[in-house]
């Protein structure tokens, strides 16, 4: 009985040490997935989403030929090219705003197909990608408006936004406010990228 009893003590040793290396490789497991849930928040879409124009950098100058005719411009819409959108992205919804006047919408695009990764200079109107819609923009015309800033206010900001959707498409009346496009935003963007242009009269 007694020489039994070194071995007992050693199975057991043994028993307990494999279930402590069991529940540690367990805890490890559920560590490491909740990680990977953690870290696919919207902001790291937003973080890796990115948006330019060959026409001006980042807080540039928009050059005049993108403006308003009143404005001594063509109206031509201006070109964006974007990268970095979500796995999970169905369509895009694009918006140009002068954020200088109250948001005052120069363009209005949605349901941009989810293929879709750039829009060429003059595309408004003419050369848009498939499904996409061109909606009314303040001036009360479909389609791009450019730049108008009145003469002395300054420069103002044209702030385009280009938001990666997980719908496929928007429902949306040819008018829309643009708080009201905004809330018919809520609950289905991946990811947004920016890009700020200036212009003074």
């Amino acid at each position: 009985m007694n020489k039994l009893l070194p071995i007992a003590i050693l199975l057991l040793v043994a028993v307990i040490f494999a279930g402590c290396g069991g529940k540690t490789q367990g805890t490890s497991i559920t560590a490491t997935t909740a990680g990977k849930i953690e870290s696919q928040p919207v902001t790291t879409g937003e973080a890796n989403m990115r948006v330019a124009s060959s026409a001006f950098s980042n807080n540039g100058n928009i050059p005049e030929k993108y403006a308003r005719r009143g404005a001594g411009g063509d109206n031509i819409s201006i070109p964006l090219e974007w990268a970095g959108a979500p796995e999970g992205t169905k369509s895009f919804a694009l918006v140009m705003v002068d954020t200088s006047a109250r948001n005052w919408i120069h363009w209005l695009v949605i349901n941009i197909p989810a293929k879709t990764s750039a829009l060429a200079e003059g595309a408004s109107g003419k050369n848009m990608p498939g499904s996409s819609k061109e909606l009314a923009n303040t001036f009360g015309e479909v389609g791009y408006g450019g730049p108008q800033p009145p003469p002395g206010s300054g420069a103002h900001d044209y702030v385009t936004t280009i938001y990666a959707l997980n719908v496929g498409g928007l429902d949306l009346p040819q008018r829309i406010s643009y708080d009201d496009f905004l809330q018919s935003l809520n609950g289905k963007v991946l990811a947004k990228a920016s890009i700020t242009g200036t212009l003074s009269r």
